[in-house]
């Protein structure tokens, strides 16, 4: 099995599933397909998928519930589908963690360049090699609003010295941001730092790693805003940070 062409297709319309999984297979993935959740957590604990198309509105429970437990455990990237094509119900898709989201019914061929490029994503920060470190990487650790960012081991500590999981997009996204302290940095560019240059991305992706990145640096319940959006801009990286050199 190959698991960079394996994709499962979720969706309680025995239609779409058909169409769907006929026109990826013909483009050169292995498709399965199941009707509800419960058949997707069945196949899951099969075996692995590469990626999940996953619709929303389904008997039972629902393709945004089955979105966060997917999150929780780890699962593999999802493409949303939803006859609710509003900004709100995409916008709480993406940020739950899905890595795009179509309206139904969408063009299959679309959806195609859709998957492909997730499927580019995913797998670009384990094919690049490493890049040279930044000059500012000279540092072991950096310090703001007491977080610590320790960038050689790439661990993120939050005020009560408890280790906070982040991807490598997200690592890499703060990274940036503690290079440029307080400075407005452009989307085009956060998103080179975060995928990589000359990565294909869509609408709105890096506005979505944001998101998941304040998320991950809140704490208590004050919940200081330490990336403030400038509007037409970009983003900047409010709080003062401090740098410690390795020591000799």
């Amino acid at each position: 099995m190959n698991l960079s062409t394996r994709l499962l297709i979720v969706d309680d319309d025995v239609g779409i599933r058909g169409l769907v999984s006929s026109f990826l297979e013909k483009h050169g993935f292995q498709v399965d397909t199941a009707a509800s959740v419960a058949q997707m957590n069945a196949m899951l604990a099969a075996q692995p998928y590469a990626l999940i198309v996953l619709d929303v509105m389904m008997p039972g429970e629902d393709g945004l519930s089955a979105l966060r437990n997917l999150q929780k455990s780890g699962g593999p990237p999802v493409i949303m589908l939803s006859a609710v094509g509003t900004d709100v119900d995409r916008i709480v898709g993406l940020e739950i963690g899905a890595e795009d989201y179509l309206a139904k019914p969408c063009n299959p061929r679309e959806l195609l360049a859709r998957i492909r490029t997730v499927l580019r994503r995913v797998a670009a920060p384990a094919a690049a090699p490493a890049a040279a470190p930044a000059p500012d990487d000279a540092a072991e650790a950096v310090y703001f609003d007491g977080w610590r960012l320790d960038l050689a081991a790439r661990m993120l500590f939050d005020p009560a010295g408890s280790v906070v999981a982040l991807s490598d997009g997200e690592f890499r996204l703060l990274r940036t941001f503690v290079q440029s302290p307080r400075r407005v940095l452009s989307r085009d560019h956060l998103l080179d730092q975060a995928l990589g240059a000359g990565s294909e991305s869509y609408d709105r992706a890096i506005d979505v790693q944001i998101s998941r990145l304040r998320r991950k640096l809140s704490f208590g319940e004050e919940r200081a805003n330490l990336i403030r959006t400038v509007r037409n801009e970009g983003y900047m990286f409010t709080p003062a940070v401090t740098r410690q050199a390795p020591s000799p």
